[in-house]
Formats: C-alpha cells, sequence, structure tokens
C-alpha cells in the first residue's frame, strides 16, 4: 500500500497562512502558528529558538496617614523570541503578538547572528510540540483574577491598616501602607519540544513608619509577601504588624550609637536571609560563571563555608515570594541543594547557563517580562535550619550585637557587601540589653560563610525582590538565627 505524502510547507506560502489562536488566553491554540515559526527558524539555521508569551494584569495602591493617594493599574501583553547558533543568541521582543509580528521579531533575532530567512522556495521543517503542560490546572488558576480584591477592598484595608498604625505607634511623623496585585500569564514554546503554560499570582503588602521627637528619629519597614493566594489582601493581619512596627520604631526611637568595632553577632531569622542571598546566592548563579565574577567558579565539592551551614534554592514551599511551578523557560520547578555542611554542591543554571558552562539546568531561568531574555536567577534561597535554640546562640556571646532587623545595602561583583541593620540590640554575657542604631555590617562573602558557626532551629523565609541581568523579579529570603563569629561593624 502507498501512503500519501502530507504536504510540506514551503517559505513563500507564510504570508497566505492564517492563524486564530485565542486572543484571551494562551491554550492549545496557539500550537500551530508558534510550531509553524520554529520550525521557520530552524530552516535559517538556528540551533534552537524558543517564544516567550506572556499577558500581566496589575495593579498596585497606596495609603499615606489617613488618605489614598495612589491606585495605579497596568495592562499589557507581549512575547519575546530568543534564537541560539553555538553558544550565541540573539534575542528579540514585541508588543505585537500576531503571527506576522512575531515572524518579524523571529527575522531580527536571527538577524542578530547573521542568519537570514530561507529562500521563498525552502521547506519549513516541522516542529512536534509536546502535549501542552497546562500548570493553571494543578490549583483551579483560571479563577484566581476575579478572586482578588477589588479596588475598594484595597482601599479599605489599607486606610485601616494606617489607623491601626497611628493607635500603636507614638511620635508619628508619616504612615504608609502599600500594596501590589501582579498576576501573569505564561506560554512558552520551543525548538526541543517545550509547550507550557502557567499563571502566577503574587502580592505583597507593607508598612513604612517615620517617627521623630526633637532630634531623634526612626524608621522602620516590614512587608509581607505571598503567591498563589487571592484573598491575602483580606486576611492580612494588618494589626499584629502594626503592633511589630511600632515596637520597633518606639525602640529605636531613642537608641544609642553603636561603635565601631569588630563584633560576634547574631542574624535575626527571615529577612536576615538577604545577606546569603547578596553575598553568596549571586555568585552561585551561572551568569557569574559565564562572566568569570564569581570566586566559587572551580570549587565545586570543596568546602567553601563552616561545616555548620547547609543552603538550598527552591521553588517549591507553599505561596513563597519567589515560588513557580515552571521557571520561564517551561521547566518544571526544583529543588536544588547549594552547599551541604559547608561544601559547594551545585550551582544555579538556566539554559544559556548551561550551554556555556556545562551546568545542569536547574529550573532557575527566570525574567521580568517579555521584555528580558531569561537568565539564571534565584528563587526561594535560604540557609537550613541547624540544632541549636535562639538561647543557645545568645548565651555564646559575651559582648556582640543581635541584629533583629536588616535595611538596605549593597554588594560588589565579587561578594564584598554592605547592610544597615535597621533594629539592632547590644548582647552582655548572653542578655539582651540596650538598643542601638547606626550599624553596617561590612564584609566579604568567602570569609563571612566561614564565619556562620550556630543555626538554630527556627527558620523562617521573607519577601524580597531581586534585580539582575535579566530585570526584577520575585524572590524569598530566609534563614533561621544564626551566630557570626566576627564582623566588622560599622557605625560611630
Amino acid at each position: 500500500m502507498i501512503l500519501a505524502t502530507p504536504s510540506l510547507l514551503l517559505s513563500y506560502q507564510l504570508p497566505t497562512l492564517e492563524y486564530s489562536p485565542s486572543p484571551d488566553r494562551f491554550d492549545q491554540s496557539w500550537e500551530t502558528p508558534l510550531s509553524t515559526l520554529l520550525g521557520l527558524g530552524r530552516s535559517a539555521g538556528a540551533d534552537f529558538i524558543e517564544f516567550f508569551l506572556e499577558r500581566v494584569n496589575y495593579i498596585s495602591s497606596l495609603a499615606e496617614d489617613d488618605t489614598l493617594t495612589s491606585i495605579s493599574p497596568r495592562l499589557s501583553v507581549g512575547a519575546g523570541v530568543r534564537v541560539f547558533r553555538g553558544k550565541r543568541d540573539g534575542y528579540v521582543s514585541t508588543n505585537d503578538v500576531s503571527f506576522a509580528g512575531l515572524k518579524s521579531s523571529l527575522e531580527k533575532a536571527l538577524d542578530i547572528l547573521g542568519l537570514q530567512l530561507p529562500s521563498s522556495h525552502a521547506y519549513i521543517p516541522e516542529i512536534n510540540l509536546g502535549l501542552l503542560r497546562d500548570y493553571t490546572k494543578l490549583r483551579h488558576k483560571e479563577t484566581w483574577l476575579t478572586h482578588c480584591s477589588s479596588m475598594a477592598e484595597m482601599e479599605e484595608v489599607l486606610l485601616s491598616a494606617n489607623d491601626a498604625l497611628n493607635k500603636k505607634a507614638t511620635h508619628v511623623q508619616s504612615r504608609r501602607a502599600a500594596y501590589f496585585r501582579d498576576w501573569q500569564e505564561v506560554l512558552v514554546a520551543a525548538s526541543d519540544g517545550t509547550f507550557a503554560r502557567d499563571i502566577r499570582l503574587t502580592q505583597s503588602v507593607g508598612y513604612s513608619l517615620l517617627c521623630a521627637d526633637g532630634n531623634h528619629r526612626s524608621s522602620i519597614n516590614q512587608r509581607v509577601g505571598n503567591t498563589g493566594q487571592p484573598d491575602f489582601l483580606r486576611k492580612w493581619n494588618y494589626a499584629d504588624n502594626a503592633e511589630e512596627v511600632a515596637a520597633s520604631a518606639g525602640h529605636m526611637l531613642y537608641a544609642d550609637y553603636v561603635e565601631s568595632g569588630n563584633y560576634p553577632i547574631i542574624m535575626a531569622n527571615q529577612f536576615g536571609g538577604v545577606i546569603f542571598h547578596e553575598a553568596c546566592g549571586h555568585l552561585l548563579e551561572t551568569t557569574q560563571l559565564e562572566r568569570q565574577t564569581t570566586p566559587f567558579a572551580q570549587r565545586k565539592g570543596e568546602k567553601i563555608a563552616h561545616e555548620s551551614l547547609t543552603a538550598w534554592d527552591e521553588g517549591l514551599s507553599d505561596q513563597a515570594f519567589g515560588t513557580i511551578d515552571m521557571d520561564d523557560e517551561g521547566m518544571p520547578s526544583q529543588r536544588t541543594l547549594l552547599i551541604e555542611n559547608g561544601v559547594l554542591k551545585n550551582f544555579l543554571s538556566d539554559r544559556a547557563g548551561s550551554l556555556r558552562t556545562g551546568q545542569p539546568r536547574t529550573g532557575s531561568g527566570r525574567r521580568q517580562s517579555f521584555a528580558y531574555p531569561a537568565a539564571s536567577r534565584m528563587r526561594n534561597t535560604y540557609i537550613a535550619p541547624g540544632d541549636f535554640s535562639l538561647d543557645d546562640l545568645l548565651s555564646s556571646v559575651d559582648r556582640g550585637i543581635y541584629c533583629k532587623k536588616m535595611g538596605g545595602g549593597s554588594v560588589g561583583a565579587t561578594g564584598q557587601f554592605n547592610f544597615a541593620v535597621d533594629e539592632a540590640y547590644w548582647i552582655d554575657h548572653g542578655q539582651l540589653t540596650k538598643p542601638l542604631k547606626g550599624a553596617t555590617l561590612v564584609g566579604e562573602a568567602q570569609d563571612i560563610m566561614n564565619k556562620i558557626s550556630m543555626c538554630s532551629n527556627d527558620l523562617g523565609l521573607a519577601a524580597g525582590f531581586c534585580g539582575s541581568v535579566s530585570g526584577s523579579i520575585y524572590v524569598t529570603v530566609g534563614q533561621p538565627h544564626l551566630k557570626v563569629d566576627s564582623i566588622t561593624v560599622g557605625g560611630r
């Protein structure tokens, strides 16, 4: 029996094709146009092509004192196309997600690498995309957006939160409560057959309080974040948060300035993990390996930290700020062991990083939006809990500093860092005594990792924002309380 040969698509036929993918969602109807474009890219000589489609519905709101001063919505849709040839790549983004718009962007990305679309009578190879992996079905994500708080609810909650803060704090100069909701739908299609869709819902709310009494000043910020919980704002316990923020501001208002020197310190859990994130986590991303700007480049399998330290990066913790079901290259999320008992075990790698460094992909390809190509980025990154209690840590310090709330800071390309401490207390023979302000922690990643000698058993996570080569993304930082044997503390 002779089988009929299926018709093959020729390049000159592309302008006559008509596709009607769903304009309201990224679903199976996008398979044919995307597989055609992927085949077109392969016929031009590209080794690998990836399309990333995105739709965003974002809103933020701000209440200052007793007035809602800002509501800022943003709607957007767009796509990015990335083309690889060998270890080189080209990336182009567009707001035009029609077939013609995506084809034009593909052509520009190919041109970056010196590739051209094939002649008019060239055959376009068929790219067989896999069955759509639709992560929206895991937790009924299609209904998330409709179940989020309305603008009226945002106003009511934020103004009530500011009122609660005013009742708890003294010497108030200004009160701010801010909230945002970021809903994102993404679709990834690639020439290796990847075809995956997801919906993400990220929300955050927090306080900013400034108090003043004569020449005395204190400023405390606190924010909580969540992924995947539509009623997050409704469940925010702003009264408890207000009490905590007001207490911190009150303690710091008349605090003494810390004296500069080298001290042992106890760092609080939760947002204290920002130092590990900045001073070490970034150095374990393959973006740093590619540039040879990490001191850990040749140290996989070697001891780089105190044996008490084990650290993870993962995208799996329920409702954590950096949790994702798939990364922005369509790879399922996973758990990555970074450091085990002081020994470097793994790096974080996206597709390009894996291609250029040989490190295995870890589901860490992330980007702020379609305007950026994905890069290796952290998700939920934290130091694992140890066997000690907080009392054990404190009792091991005769004279030192307890760093309860971390503030802003900066990190150099190879791990030199300085971080402000918003709330601190003097430790005298294992007891917390007077409050201190003006402290800045100064150090270097390779040095500080070897001085974390004790970790407590009270792991806590906190929401954060991370900026790097692929834009600003949502991440979790975290750690238990931990002891640093010695660190330089800047002060007066």
